[in-house]
């Protein structure tokens, strides 16, 4: 089941990572006439992005930005966005017939690879029973036994539909059971856009360089404090100066939003020590590292066990799910147990319940974690290799399932060393690296994800086409 504590690993970093044929696809027929912003010789064929260009400029004048998430629309890597057509295994095909291998997974979920046979044979005859029933149903009950007999923390559970509300969920559950206002997060976490978690957040935030959003009024964030990550001193002043006045400290074990940054030795233990001593809570949101790190998530690999946990992505396979989780007498206080209420018209959808199950089944199965651990450490040993040689420095590191790298020489410990990376060169890897048939997150600031169905031919291709890049830009 992948499980164990080991120490937390060393960070791999060092100073300053192969190509692939495209498949025949219809889209070819509906290319555009519109003139190709990218248009690089592969072999016989063209990359060229015609039809995802297209696409894109119609999108700007429906939908703000011409997308639903703002990372999504490539600002800070230059170039038209990526539109997709479909996706298998390890692999993703555009709407111009390109293929790549993908290092996003959906921003985490696909951890047994995309569009899984199982999975989608499971979901099809759940579909036959109705897509939304808005009332109780045993699947909930199924997937909630199964993510508390894996996850150390959760005693109870409550299932919503997306990581930002489980988040929300959590922050309105920390107030009301300590009578606290005040919430301690970490610069360059994101745990989604509610108003409270705004103040220095990483993701699309720190991508874009917005500043705190505007919209968000005042009296939502005066009780949000923040601290540097990985910062210990910090942390104990911020509690010196408000004692007792903390009802929980949020934070992603592993930080993924403001690019991969683990933590270092003892910090975690820290945190649980200083929030027990002032009777806070600690809030670990695994949105991310849920079931990615190791089946029991961050805080079985770290063995440090919060008091209420955020999780999402990979508990519902793919659909839109979340969920916030911790001991029974906290998780008591939700409605209708309890006073603190929070509803959902989807919370418990059949369908993300049903891929959920059967993405966390798979999970179970032996060697799992061993396998992402392997194939993941191959990839970021390889790209910083191919980066030494072609005399870039670089730094980076992995987990299990989870990686990301910095064009700096590091080591990176927190937001602010995060920021010393040379984002323009990470634009001109990225961009170069969609014309060699590899799909890695638009941002210098997002961890990366690898898959079950990865191979090690892809992981080869792709620090062959790492170095091809690197020594052209």
């Amino acid at each position: 089941m992948g499980g164990g504590a080991p120490p937390p690993p060393a960070v791999a970093s060092g100073i300053s990572a192969r190509p692939m044929a495209p498949r025949p696809s219809h889209a070819r027929a509906a290319r555009s006439v519109v003139r190709a912003a990218i248009s690089v010789e592969k072999g016989e064929k063209a990359y060229t992005v015609h039809k995802s260009e297209e696409i894109f400029n119609a999108a700007k004048e429906m939908m703000p930005g011409g997308v639903n998430s703002p990372v999504r629309a490539f600002k800070s890597v230059g170039g038209p966005p990526i539109v997709f057509d479909s996706v298998k295994g390890s692999r993703m095909w555009d709407v111009d017939g390109n293929e790549y291998i993908d290092y996003v997974g959906s921003w985490g979920p696909a951890i047994i690879g995309h569009a899984d046979d199982t999975v989608n044979a499971a979901l099809i005859e759940t579909l036959k029973k109705g897509t939304s029933f808005g009332a109780p149903c045993v699947l909930e009950n199924v997937l909630a036994e199964m993510v508390i007999s894996a996850v150390p923390s959760v005693e109870m559970v409550r299932f919503v539909n997306s990581g930002t509300e489980a988040c929300m969920g959590a922050l309105r559950l920390v107030r009301a059971f300590t009578g606290r206002e005040k919430i301690l997060k970490f610069e360059g976490c994101y745990h989604g856009h509610a108003d409270s978690f705004l103040v220095k957040a990483g993701s699309g935030v720190a991508t874009l360089g917005l500043p705190d959003s505007p919209g968000v009024p005042k009296g939502a964030t005066s009780e949000t404090l923040t601290a540097p990550y990985n910062d210990v001193e910090a942390v104990k002043k911020v509690f010196e100066e408000n004692k007792g006045q903390i009802a929980a400290v949020f934070l992603e074990p592993v930080v993924g939003n403001a690019g991969f940054i683990p933590p270092q030795p003892g910090f975690l233990n820290a945190l649980r020590d200083l929030t027990k001593q002032d009777g806070a809570l600690l809030v670990f949101d695994e949105v991310m590292t849920g079931f990615r790190l190791a089946y029991g998530g961050a805080q079985e690999y770290f063995g440090i066990t919060p008091d209420v946990t955020t999780m999402g992505k990979i508990i519902g396979g793919g659909l839109p799910v979340g969920a916030y989780g911790g001991r029974k007498d906290i998780m008591e206080t939700v409605a209708p147990a309890g006073p603190m209420y929070q509803a959902g018209t989807l919370s418990g959808n059949p369908l993300a319940m049903t891929a959920g199950i059967h993405t966390l089944k798979r999970l179970t199965e032996p060697g799992t974690y061993d396998y992402l651990d392997k194939i993941t450490g191959d990839l970021v040993h390889g790209i910083l290799d191919a980066g030494a040689k072609t005399g870039h420095e670089m730094c980076g590191g992995h987990i299990r399932g989870m990686f990301g790298f910095f064009f700096t020489g590091g080591p990176v410990h927190n937001f602010a060393d995060a920021k010393k990376s040379d984002t323009a060169k990470f634009g001109r890897f990225h961009r170069g690296m969609l014309e060699e048939g590899v799909y890695l997150a638009p941002s210098q600031f997002e961890a990366g994800f690898t898959s079950l169905a990865h191979t090690s031919q892809d992981i080869e291709k792709t620090v062959e086409a790492a170095e091809k890049v690197l020594r052209r830009i």
